[in-house]
């Protein structure tokens, strides 16, 4: 008789044990779900946000790509490059980003900032006699390494702008 009952408690033990397990489980699949889902949703809009930020860009700085291009410099070509670049630092402070992208708006319009102002600072470079263009390539790099913080963070490769906008 001691045998049964000990054989049923352990038995009623076991079972419950296994049901408070089953549910502990299930809420932790809920929750990890839930993030995916959160980050998932991030991943797209950034995505399509940074496909049409670099059309914007591919859109109006041919001239300044042709002047950067060039083996050696072509002075007849920096009037149109100092436009062009000037076009294109309007062009990325008219941008605007999507609601889906609230939480990382404040680094997106920071890294926007650095890349409008180096292109801004090539307009004005270009303006010049002899220009050098090194402190703006630094200040589009700290926009673009900016900016790759935003996609590492939403669990994305960074991108590489140097190479998307050339």
């Amino acid at each position: 008789m001691k045998k049964l009952l000990v054989f049923t408690a352990a038995l009623t033990f076991a079972i419950g044990l296994t049901a408070c397990s089953a549910n502990n489980s299930g809420t932790e699949k809920k929750t990890t779900t839930k993030e995916t889902k959160t980050a998932t949703d991030v991943k797209k809009p950034l995505v399509k946000f940074y496909t049409a930020f670099t059309n914007t860009i591919n859109a109006n700085d041919a001239d300044l790509n042709a002047y950067e291009g060039a083996e050696t410099p072509d002075p007849s070509l920096k009037a149109p490059a100092s436009a062009s670049a000037a076009a294109v630092a309007n062009k990325i402070k008219a941008t605007e980003i999507p609601t889906e992208l609230n939480k990382q708006k404040a680094d997106i319009q920071s890294a926007l900032k650095d890349i409008a102002d180096s292109y801004q600072m090539k307009a004005d470079e270009l303006k010049k006699a002899t220009p050098s263009l090194d402190a703006a390539n630094a200040t589009f790099t700290k926009g673009v390494d900016e900016l790759g913080k935003v996609f590492e963070d939403a669990k994305l490769f960074k991108p590489d702008l140097g190479k998307s906008v050339n």
